[in-house]
């Protein structure tokens, strides 16, 4: 299923805007770096990587003149998964990030401690995207990255 086919399910069109992708970009990085810090406890800093895989998820899908309807449930989840659409991520990688994902909710939603493993785990996932859409970007859309 194509983009275009999520319009007015999940998506809708946009104009690309280089100051907002490059914005989500920062913002990525910066989470990431907190990602690191060893005081915080293991809950934020996987929340921080997480958060740094969600902007760094829409900047993908913003380069392509698409954000999620926010309105309706599962934007988290479409932004993942159009990962193989925006940036012809591998789908095994979007299933290890759905997972990712799915850790988050019970983590937020049931008060479950995060295991190190999956901290970590989250942690250079978030690495390994920013590389990947910033290469990508560079590609495809180098009008839109500074």
């Amino acid at each position: 299923m194509g983009l275009d086919n999520l319009v007015g399910v999940s998506l809708e069109r946009i104009e690309s805007d280089a100051a907002v992708i490059n914005r989500l970009l920062a913002a990525a990085r910066r989470n990431i770096a907190d990602a690191h810090i060893q005081e915080v406890s293991l809950e934020n800093r996987f929340d921080a990587a997480y958060k740094a895989i969600m902007q760094l998820s829409n900047a993908a899908l913003q380069a392509n003149g698409y954000r999620t309807l926010t309105s309706k449930p599962g934007h988290h989840m479409t932004m993942i998964q159009v990962l193989t659409q925006t940036i012809s991520l591998d789908k095994q990688t979007v299933i290890v990030l759905d997972a990712l994902r799915k850790q988050r909710n019970v983590s937020d939603y049931s008060g479950d401690t995060v295991p190190v493993s999956a901290a970590d785990e989250c942690i250079e996932h978030a690495e390994k995207l920013l590389h990947e859409v910033t290469q990508w970007l560079k590609e495809q859309k180098s009008e839109l990255i500074q």
